[in-house]
């Protein structure tokens, strides 16, 4: 059986992240991902947006890991050359009574730590976006775009650069859990068995599933996984817009909002489509198109009949089901099943990418008794 010192099973956005903090403090890394490429799922089918760390609950993981990633991040793309743009964004309330939401997500906000949002009136909005109407808005200056491919091989290059190795089309199949370590049978056209001191569970939409086929770790301690489907559709023609422009949130989501890639290219998406299972279809519905109109007319009502096509869809890991408030972020660390070694990332959707630093930083945090033991 093969030995090595760290495994990180995932090579998405924060699996990358996470081989990237290990490799450069020095461990020994090995990166098992089931696709034959990086980031094929969940961090390459989103809005590419770097997030303030507005929406989320005071003290909760997603509202730490998001406002000190944010910063984290910009100074990475700044140094490694990853294209981005501070650009901003509104958020927008299209009726008086979303006026009092918008006061309730500035005070959000504040409590954590974001205390840049400002107020503009209609006019004021029309003078940044003339195809926008709403009643009032939020600025945030601080909310980006990002080439989300462009992050991953950055991560990719730093892990590599400090020793990482990473290993495409090889699915974790089962894991036990040994007083030797962490024994990991590894499929694909050349399975193989590998035996690590340390393991991060950063396998995305898999990861609860996976969590439940390693042997010896308590099943009452692990999440239910629930998946809630964004569909995106593309603008045709004129790109009316220079900003990303949010509606008030709704259940599940952001809201049908604007999204601007670095070329100019418009979006709207995602909306929520909860899937009963872990059966995949990225396919885009085109009937969905109707709920898109409705929904982005409420601020862009010069959107005309037929603008719009599919574009692309993603599925978010969600920890909660329809209905429900949402979960926040899970890292179980020893300190939560008591196994060593072992971190699991559970619900690790947005704003997982503008996290990733973070949550790499805390990962390395969590397992700082197996790192020293295993230095």
């Amino acid at each position: 059986m093969e030995q090595v010192e760290c495994v990180v099973i995932g090579a998405g956005v924060v699996g990358l992240a996470v081989a990237r903090q290990l490799a450069l403090a020095g461990s020994e890394v090995v990166v098992l991902e089931a696709a034959p490429m990086i980031g094929t799922e969940t961090s390459s089918r989103n809005s590419e947006v770097i997030h303030a760390g507005i929406y989320y609950p005071k003290g909760s993981l997603k509202a730490l890991t998001c406002v000190a990633g944010k910063e984290l991040l910009y100074r990475y793309c700044a140094e490694k050359g990853v294209a981005h743009r501070r650009c901003g964004k509104l958020i927008v309330a299209t009726s008086e009574a979303q006026n009092a939401t918008l006061a309730e997500i500035k005070a959000k906000a504040e409590a954590n730590g974001v205390m840049d949002l400002a107020w503009l009136g209609p006019a004021e909005v029309q003078a940044l976006e003339p195809e926008v109407r709403c009643t009032r808005a939020l600025l945030s200056p601080s909310t980006g775009i990002i080439d989300s491919h462009g992050l991953m091989l950055a991560y990719q290059g730093d892990a590599e650069d400090a020793g990482a190795m990473l290993a495409f089309n090889a699915p974790v199949e089962q894991a036990r859990l040994t007083e030797q370590g962490i024994e990991l049978a590894v499929g694909g056209a050349a399975p193989m068995q590998l035996r690590a001191r340390i393991v991060v569970n950063s396998a995305g939409l898999q990861a609860p599933d996976l969590a439940r086929r390693f042997e010896g770790l308590r099943p009452d301690l692990l999440p239910t996984a629930y998946y809630a489907k964004g569909n995106y559709y593309a603008l045709a023609g004129a790109r009316p817009f220079r900003h990303p422009v949010y509606p008030v949130p709704e259940p599940g989501g952001l809201g049908i909002h604007v999204t601007i890639d670095l070329a100019g290219q418009v979006r709207f998406g995602p909306d929520v489509e909860w899937l009963s299972g872990p059966d995949f279809d990225y396919s885009v519905d085109p009937a969905r198109a109707a709920r898109f109109y409705e929904a982005i007319r409420r601020y862009y009502p010069g959107l005309k009949d037929g603008a719009i096509e599919p574009a692309y869809s993603g599925v978010r890991p969600k920890l909660s089901p329809a209905g429900a408030a949402a979960d926040d972020f899970v890292i179980q660390g020893p300190d939560q099943h008591g196994v060593a070694g072992l971190v699991n990332l559970f619900g690790i959707e947005s704003p997982g990418l503008t996290a990733s630093l973070a949550l790499a930083g805390e990962v390395e945090r969590r397992l700082g008794r197996a790192l020293r033991q295993a230095a």
